[in-house]
């Protein structure tokens, strides 16, 4: 059985105030293309589909193309998609009956009562049924109402637990959230706003995900292992931060065989338009450098990028952004690094680095009390945070 893997697509998301509206239709113009060679018998899609809660107009109708486009080029294929930690719930389930019909199934909440279970869809190949366990993203308190909870890795143990997983056959998970392997975090970068924000209390051992032959993971933007191959992170299909300068973002294919089998797993390669590109040297340079870039369609003659810019000239200019514009369409920002600012930096106090809400109030609160905080006082600190972040990206 041949699955795509996709996650976090953040539909409606801005790079510094650029829309990427155009960069993500590209990107899925790319997986529609594949998908009609390839043939997948599923496509997950691992959550956080929005880049926000409420997400734009277009945003909907963008989600609608896709869907539509690969319902009708690929009608054989089931779609499987979970809610993320961007996403409403609510929003993202409306329609899942009449969408179901149509072989796309949502997962965007948990069981509400101690009657319901997890979204399971089950198909079968050669080898048998194939068994995919839908899990939207979870906070401890959205499970509550089923048991009772010490954290996020008891959460969600506890949900698979009320699980019957047949064993001797063939199950996926699809999950979206922060997992570690023996307390090893995943590698991490800058576009992931709601990652790390807790303390580190929302952090699973992904041993709970041993009865799985493939763990179908979004949360993380970057490709990679947790542990095992099986257990996957696929990443965005596009360059969401210029920490992600240099990934080379995919969609991760996996096939199934039988019962016992490792999955065999390959990436299809996504190529990122605009590029997202660090770019670094005086005025003169950088003009060379931008002659060699792909240009802006409009004619202007100015590189289609999206770039962090370093000038590197000693001399001081008082126009350089309007010199940079003239060279790159998309700045997504301009460091001056020279003699004169590296003394400026050797000069000024050390500056101890960003510093989150969490570990904001986790100071203030030792420096007051004369004593950390204890774990269930961390618990609710954190969940407050989360959903402080929440309402500010609504």
């Amino acid at each position: 059985m041949k699955l795509f893997h996709l996650s976090d697509l953040h539909i409606g998301k801005m790079l510094n105030g650029y829309s990427l509206r155009e960069s993500q239709k590209n990107a899925f113009l790319q997986i529609l293309k594949y998908a009609e060679e390839e043939k997948p018998d599923a496509i997950l899609i691992c959550g956080d589909i929005y880049d926000k809660s409420v997400p734009a107009g277009e945003a909907y109708t963008l989600f609608d193309w896709f869907l539509t486009e690969l319902s009708g080029r690929c009608p054989g294929t089931e779609i499987l998609i979970i809610a993320g930690n961007h996403d409403s719930p609510e929003r993202l389930a409306y329609g899942a009956s009449f969408l179901a019909r149509h072989r796309i199934h949502i997962a965007a909440l948990p069981p509400a009562d101690r009657t319901e279970y997890l979204k399971q869809v089950t198909l079968t190949d050669e080898w048998g049924p194939v068994h995919f366990y839908l899990v939207p993203f979870i906070r401890p308190g959205h499970v509550r109402h089923l048991f009772d909870t010490n954290g996020y890795t008891d959460a969600f143990q506890k949900l698979l637990a009320r699980e019957t997983i047949r064993k001797q056959e063939r199950n996926v998970v699809l999950a979206h959230q922060f997992f570690v392997w023996n307390g090893q975090n995943p590698e991490t970068c800058d576009s992931e706003t709601a990652v790390l924000t807790s303390g580190g209390l929302d952090a699973i051992d992904a041993s709970v995900l041993e009865p799985f032959e493939y763990a179908a993971l979004g949360h993380i933007h970057g490709a990679q292992k947790v542990g095992q191959e099986r257990f996957r992170y696929c990443g965005t299909p596009y360059k969401y931060s210029i920490s992600e300068e240099h990934h080379q973002k995919a969609i991760t294919v996996v096939e199934l065989g039988e019962k016992g089998s490792e999955p065999q797993i390959r990436r299809l390669p996504i190529l990122c338009h605009p590029d997202v590109k660090r770019v670094r040297g005086t005025l003169e340079e950088l003009k060379l450098l931008s002659d060699t870039m792909e240009k802006m369609p409009d004619g202007s003659g100015r590189a289609d990028a999206y770039v962090s810019v370093v000038l590197t000239d000693e001399k001081e200019m008082y126009d350089f952004r309007e010199r940079l514009e003239e060279l790159f369409a998309h700045i997504l920002e301009i460091r001056v690094d020279n003699e004169r600012t590296r003394k400026r930096l050797e000069e000024e106090p050390e500056e101890t680095g960003a510093v989150t809400p969490f570990q904001a109030f986790a100071s203030f609160y030792e420096a007051v009390r004369h004593c950390p905080m204890t774990e269930e006082q961390e618990t609710i600190l954190a969940r407050m945070v989360e959903e402080a972040e929440e309402e500010e990206r609504v």
